[in-house]
């Protein structure tokens, strides 16, 4: 990232909304339940589950006309914001961008995220992207170069990466193996960003970067991910369909004997990962690697491609 780019942008950060009350947040995408639920904890200084230093005030409706589950939606959630939150709705992205301070951009489908984050990079706004980032390894590297580019700070997670699994996040792992629910979208290019990225998320959470090779067994009710990591470490996913509930076990070894460990649930909602979001805002520095969200496009690339293959092991690109 170019060093004059960086001091610049944090520069405006620091002038122009640090030292306010609070942080001006604009929404681009208000098709998704994460929208009134994200302004809830934000807008509402009464609520139990309020996450102070930030508040959403503009927001862009997007939507996408294909998908069913958008057009679904969308003028719902744009009601609630603007009724019940007071949030103003702009004809544009450049329009929000000039009246706040960072954007989450939570646009249910992932196709659209590339196109939608450009003016928000050229407006020098750091931004949140929801999941899933993208829709392909491509599009999903092609967000990262046009920010770091601009020289603009991003994030994406779900929020499964905050929910309890981060406590068992250790080298020492010889491999972890996690579940949840694995709906499938057609017009979504890597099928597993759709939903499965949630128990996939968790994966990553718990064994970092390095993967190597992936192996994808794929039926109608799940789909069974393998990816073998750098040193021999083994990371399962197991995508159920329609839905499931979410879990995880870890694998680790002493000097006698391998052991296993199940990862407690946490309820904690979606506060925690607002809470990792507003902190993002606030200091520019991300939670979540930009290069661990890389590999995790790359893990679902090679999944798709073995899947493709009839279960052939594929390695990422």
């Amino acid at each position: 990232m170019p060093v004059m780019k960086t001091i610049a942008l944090f520069t405006v950060l620091t002038t122009t909304s640090l030292t306010a009350a609070d942080l001006r947040l604009g929404i681009v995408g208000t098709d998704t339940s994460h929208v009134t639920a994200f302004t809830a904890m934000l807008n509402d200084p009464s609520s139990p589950d309020h996450v102070p230093g930030a508040r959403v005030v503009a927001a862009y409706k997007g939507g996408s006309p294909d998908l069913e589950s958008s057009q679904s939606r969308i003028d719902k959630y744009t009601a609630e914001l603007q009724d019940r939150w007071h949030v103003k709705i702009v004809p544009t992205i450049e329009e929000l961008c000039n009246q706040v301070d960072a954007v989450l951009l939570t646009s249910i489908d992932g196709r659209i995220h590339l196109a939608q984050a450009r003016p928000i990079f050229a407006a020098h706004k750091p931004v949140f992207i929801d999941k899933p980032m993208a829709s392909t390894l491509e599009d999903a590297r092609e967000i990262a170069r046009l920010a770091n580019e601009a020289g603009v700070p991003w994030f994406s997670s779900s929020s499964l990466r905050f929910g309890g699994v981060a406590a068992f996040r250790n080298q020492t792992l010889e491999g972890a193996l996690t579940w949840g629910p694995g709906p499938l979208e057609e017009h979504h290019q890597l099928d597993l960003t759709w939903y499965a990225i949630h128990p996939i998320e968790m994966l990553y959470t718990l064994m970092g970067t390095g993967c190597e090779e992936v192996t994808r067994m794929a039926t109608a009710d799940a789909d069974v991910i393998v990816g073998r990591w750098k040193g021999g470490r083994i990371g399962t996913v197991r995508a159920l369909r329609p839905y499931g509930d979410y879990g995880a076990v870890v694998y680790r070894k002493n000097a006698k004997s391998q052991t296993s460990e199940i990862v407690p649930k946490a309820d904690g909602g979606y506060r925690p990962l607002v809470e990792e979001i507003v902190k993002f805002f606030q200091t520019g520095r991300t939670p979540v690697p930009n290069a661990e969200t890389l590999e995790m496009f790359a893990f679902m690339d090679a999944a798709q491609r073995s899947k493709e293959a009839g279960g052939k092991p594929m390695a990422l690109r």
